[in-house]
């Protein structure tokens, strides 16, 4: 922190539809570029260690592992590596699937924030294989790790939780959120770019807080 500021950053890497593997090499090596700039918080986009167009890949075994592996494995190298990060998955909890943000520190993963609001319009179908994520904390186990989502300054939603009525990043800074982290994977549709940047400052500005929105590119 220099003068009370911190520098941030959010990131579109390039993915590749449902290869764990490629993608995570390609979040690391971001993950390593903004820390050796100086990002304390980095954002990346919704989904990104899996991609976010699988659709009914989502129910592969294969799938759900690797991306649990590529987790811990993202998580372990943040022991070497300053600030805060964010990333998005499929995880599976008690037998139903939940599109959450990781947030990784000190070579752990701090909690698994769950997508609260599910698209299911349009070109949208997300209900077809995620669960809305529960509203109360809830304790998982990773490899003996046990993590939870607690009160933080830094608090994060995902995608659509920003574009409804009541978004949860306003009980955020209710309970003194100063910072939203938001992970997404919104597509592009005549006009909508304009409207999303308007979105997130007026969110920001409506709540006093800054807010970090990371999107989908490429893949």
């Amino acid at each position: 922190m220099k003068d009370g500021f911190i520098k941030v950053a959010c990131i579109t890497p390039k993915v590749r539809v449902a290869d764990v593997t490629y993608n995570v090499k390609q979040i690391q090596e971001a993950m390593e570029a903004s820390a050796k700039a100086g990002a304390m918080i980095v954002v990346f986009p919704e989904l990104c260690i899996t991609g976010y167009s699988c659709h009914d890949l989502f129910y592969q075994r294969t799938l759900l592992t690797q991306a649990k592996a590529g987790l811990l494995s993202l998580a372990k190298k943040t022991e070497d590596l300053s600030g805060i990060f964010f990333v998005g998955l499929p995880w599976e909890h008690q037998g139903k699937l939940y599109n959450v943000a990781a947030a990784l520190c000190g070579g752990k993963v701090l909690g698994l924030v769950p997508k609260i609001y599910l698209p299911n319009y349009a070109e949208f179908y997300e209900a077809r294989q995620f669960t809305p994520g529960m509203q109360e904390i809830v304790n998982v186990c990773l490899e003996g790790q046990e993590t939870d989502i607690p009160e933080l300054v830094i608090a994060s939603e995902i995608c659509e939780d920003l574009w409804t009525p009541c978004p949860p990043s306003g009980r955020h800074c209710l309970y003194g959120a100063t910072l939203i982290a938001n992970l997404s994977a919104s597509d592009e549709v005549t006009g909508k770019n304009a409207y999303r940047k308007d979105l997130v400052a007026m969110t920001s500005a409506r709540l006093y807080c800054a807010y970090l929105y990371a999107s989908a590119g490429e893949g």
